[in-house]
């Protein structure tokens, strides 16, 4: 029996959307130990999402690490401890800015467009013919395309770090007329390696999420003129919602397990 309920019928759409996404997911992995590797596609994937995604990511890092520094640095001020500034800067870069800055561009620049081809495809009938020559579109397309962001969003991670310290240490010690020393030593004293840890970790899972929506979105368009194009705005919405949700989780999990470095 169909229930009347408008709110009951979205809820089990909805679930089984979800339900459908980690059926992909699942495909992917059990796919992605298969032969023949698409060894090509992926080289391909990797080349085009870093070729859109590394100017941006440089230039949104330094506008956050700017906005983190003189924020921080005026705060700590105010409160006398001037001296934890570069802690603070350096990890809020590290734990929690670079990896979303790079999923946001992950998903908005790499994210759609593999939902737009992949969706292309799909009205094209071209996964439909694969599938009828016995060729698995998941095996062929989406598991180079999802480990592709997973890798480009690991390299973007670390280029994105690099580039928001820097400017967080211009941006405090030039601009604020901070201390280069103090600077340096309070970062040295609360940081530890599982800060760089924590960031990588949250790019790969942030880089899988955007890739598998992206090509699930794209394999499965609304139908019409309008399917693909509201796909790709579906893609990169979803992809944002879970990125924020599991930097959550992620970030709860760390600072339950990871003890913080005392002074």
């Amino acid at each position: 029996m169909t229930s009347s309920n408008p709110i009951v019928a979205g809820s089990s759409t909805a679930l089984r959307e979800v339900g459908k996404l980690f059926a992909l997911g699942l495909d992917v992995v059990r796919n992605l130990f298969k032969r023949p590797f698409q060894l090509r596609e992926l080289i391909e994937q990797l080349w085009f999402i870093a070729s859109v995604s590394i100017l941006p990511s440089a230039l949104i890092s330094l506008a956050f690490g700017a906005v983190i520094s003189l924020q921080l640095g005026s705060l700590l001020r105010q409160i006398g401890a001037p001296s934890v500034a570069g802690a603070t800067s350096v990890l809020a870069n590290v734990q929690q800015a670079a990896p979303i800055i790079c999923a946001l561009l992950i998903a908005g620049a790499g994210g759609t467009a593999i939902c737009a081809d992949l969706g292309a495809r799909t009205i094209r009938e071209e996964i439909s013919a694969l599938e009828v020559l016995g060729i698995s579109p998941v095996q062929r397309l989406v598991v180079p395309r999802v480990l592709a962001s997973a890798v480009v969003a690991v390299l973007l991670n670390g280029l994105i770090s690099i580039v928001g310290v820097a400017g967080g240490y211009f941006y405090n010690v030039v601009l604020q007329h901070g201390t280069p020393g103090a600077y340096l030593a309070g970062f040295s004293q609360l940081a530890q390696p599982a800060d760089l840890v924590i960031g990588a970790i949250k790019a790969v899972f942030f880089g899988v999420t955007a890739g598998l929506v992206a090509a699930y979105r794209g394999l499965n368009p609304p139908s019409g003129p309008k399917g693909v194009g509201d796909a790709v705005n579906q893609s990169v919405v979803i992809s944002f919602l879970l990125v924020f949700l599991i930097n959550v989780a992620l970030t709860g999990i760390y600072l339950t397990l990871v003890p913080p470095k005392g002074m």
